[in-house]
Formats: C-alpha cells, structure tokens, sequence
C-alpha cells in the first residue's frame, strides 16, 4: 500500500462527499517518534453529523488537515500500528481513540505510559486533550469483538451522558421534578435517560420521539414516559422541568419554551443532528437555553476527584449500562468506500434505524 484512502465533505454543504488519495511516508519519512497506523474499524452515529456541523466552532476539522473546503469527520474506533519509529511502541501494537476516516493515520506518539500514548502532533493541540490520548489495548478483551464495538460505537456517547446525568445532579436538577430528553432513540439520550432511570433519581424521565421510533425507545425501558413529537402540547405544564436538547432542533426547542414557560427551569443543547439549529433563544420563555460542554465539566471533576476518580466511578456504571442496552441494538458491520458513503449519507439524512448502530471500514 503506497497512498491513504480519506474520505471528507464539504465543510459548507455537507451532502458533498468525495474520496482522496494522499501518499504513504516510508518508515524513515515519518516524524521522530512516529506512527503508522492502519484505520482497521471505526464507529459512525448521529454524533458524528454533531462533529462536522461543529467542525469550525470547536476545531474538530483540525485534526486531521484535508483538502481546502473540505473536511475529515473525526471517528471513535481502531487502528494497528504498521510502522513504529518510537523504541517504546512496536508494530502489531493496537490503539483505540480518535481516528479520521481514512485507511491510515500518521500519530507523532508522546507521554508514551502503560496504558496510553498521545499524539503530539503541532495542529491537534487546540482541542480538548481527550481526542489526542489513545489506549494500547492489545489483549485486552474489554476491546475485543462485540465488547469492542460497544467501545467505539457507546463509549465516547455515554461519558457524554455520564457528565450531563453528573451536572443535573450536582445542580439538585435546578428544581426540576421531570427530565425532558428529545431525540429519545439516539445513544446519548439513552444512555442519559438509564443512569437518571437506574439510579433512582428523584426525578422522572420523558422521551420525546416521533411515532416510528416509539416502539424501539419504548423497549429500551429507561424511561418514564413516552411523549411523541405531536403530543407535546398534552403533556401537562403544571410542574418545573429540565430540558436536554439531543437534536439542537430550533423549532422544537421553541414550542417546548413556550408550552412550559416559566416551569422551564433548565434548557440545555448537547446535540446538533438538525442542521436548520437556530433561533432567537433569548427571546424564549423559561430558562435560558445554554450549551452543555462536557471538557468543563470532566476539568471540574478531575480538579475534584483527583487522579482517577472519573474513570472509576464511570467504570462502575459502564458495565451495567452495555449489558443492559448493548444487546437492543443491531451492530451492522460495512466494508469498502461505497458501504461508508451511504451509512454517511443516511446518516445525515436522519434515514439509519435507531436500533442499528454501523461499524464501518474504508478497506475493502
């Protein structure tokens, strides 16, 4: 293999998609302490549409340079060292973390440890330092097979989660007596909706969903009640409730404000699937949407649990949550640059089943 395969959008229409060729460094072409590392699986979610229509605002299109107006879609997934110029990284060794959709990747591997590497690379330093820190998992059947897909495929969704459930309840849920999540099939909702469900938290949770969705959201069995999207006028207004936006829909947010008024104590967007996201929401009454940044959240609890304290207390919550809902989903598995083109392009048209979730590879 002489060329990496990269597949990117345009960063202002992202319906246009295109495949690139870029070559190979030899092994002596590599930076000092460089990688080569084959892009062998990757996970693709609705979150990933989240990614790239956030690429300029949050920098995800830094990560991995393309060409001018396009972009590469950052992935949670798999990649095998091929080629090692770090005397503490050898060949065959695999990582999990950040990968672009690309059949290669070049990683510049620094605060090489045990457990994890870095990229040091000079252009993925303005992100948050959890999409540069990749896990040597070689052996390790937690990133192995099935259990490996629900690495990649729910992992990086439910700390997401993890650190929404953490902030509502840190903040006694800002009064709220029921927790609204929209876009109730999605993995970030879910995941959200079992934490706030298995742990008894004194409030109740409500999906909104449209019909087609309903049964699956409803076999999921983390939520209180079921509302779908032409119901939310029923829902009765009389007591506070939290907001949390999975969709960044404009159109829903408002009639929410408005239905709930001042009993709308909190209003947050994680999500931004919708790309039509957009109003005047100050101009909305309750709470004041916000945007929920998990990296201020995740510093904040770092700075007060200490070292390991995140990982800990999301270890003991992670196991229960993949043997509880990892089997409801259908992992669908596809090959080749056609296969990753259409999940991509249902993908952003909103057309992939809820209860499926794509592993795809750009190698045939």
């Amino acid at each position: 293999m002489t060329a990496s395969t990269q597949f990117v959008v345009a960063r202002d229409d992202l319906k246009t998609c295109r495949l690139i060729e870029t070559p190979l460094p030899e092994v002596t072409q590599l930076p000092e302490t460089g990688l080569l590392v084959k892009v062998e699986r990757c996970a693709f979610t609705a979150n990933n549409i989240t990614y790239a229509l956030l690429g300029d605002q949050l920098k995800y299109w830094d990560l991995f340079p393309a060409p001018e107006g396009f972009g590469n879609i950052p992935v949670w997934g798999f990649g095998k060292v091929v080629q090692s110029r770090h005397p503490d990284v050898a060949a065959g060794e695999i990582l999990f973390g950040y990968f672009p959709m690309a059949t290669y990747l070049v990683i510049e591997a620094s605060d090489v440890k045990k457990a994890a590497l870095r990229d040091g690379a000079a252009h993925r330093q303005s992100v948050s330092p959890v999409y540069n820190s990749y896990a040597r998992v070689t052996g390790d059947p937690a990133f192995a097979g099935r259990e490996g897909d629900y690495q990649a495929l729910l992992r990086p969704l439910f700390m997401l989660s993890f650190l929404v459930d953490d902030f509502l309840a840190d903040s006694d849920f800002f009064g709220a007596q029921n927790v609204i999540l929209s876009s109730a099939s999605s993995k970030t909702a879910f995941g959200l909706a079992w934490l706030l469900h298995s742990h008894r938290k004194p409030v109740r949770v409500i999906g909104l969903t449209s019909a087609a969705n309903a049964a699956f959201v409803q076999s999921l069995g983390c939520y209180d009640k079921i509302v779908n999207y032409d119901k939310i006028n029923d829902m009765p207004a009389t007591a506070p409730v939290a907001f949390v936006d999975m969709a960044g829909n404009a159109d829903l947010r408002g009639k929410l404000h408005r239905h709930f008024g001042a009993q709308m104590k909190y209003s947050s967007r994680v999500g931004l699937t919708h790309q039509d996201a957009g109003s005047d929401d100050d101009a909305l009454p309750g709470a004041k949407p916000t945007w929920f940044f998990a990296p201020d959240q995740l510093r904040k609890r770092a700075k007060e649990w200490g070292p390991g304290g995140i990982d800990q207390r999301f270890a003991a919550v992670w196991s229960g949550f993949t043997r509880a809902l990892g089997p409801k989903l259908e992992i669908v598995e596809s090959r080749g640059a056609n296969a990753v083109q259409k999940v991509y392009l249902d993908t952003l048209k909103g057309d992939v089943r809820p209860s499926q979730a794509h592993m795809l590879s750009l190698a045939e």
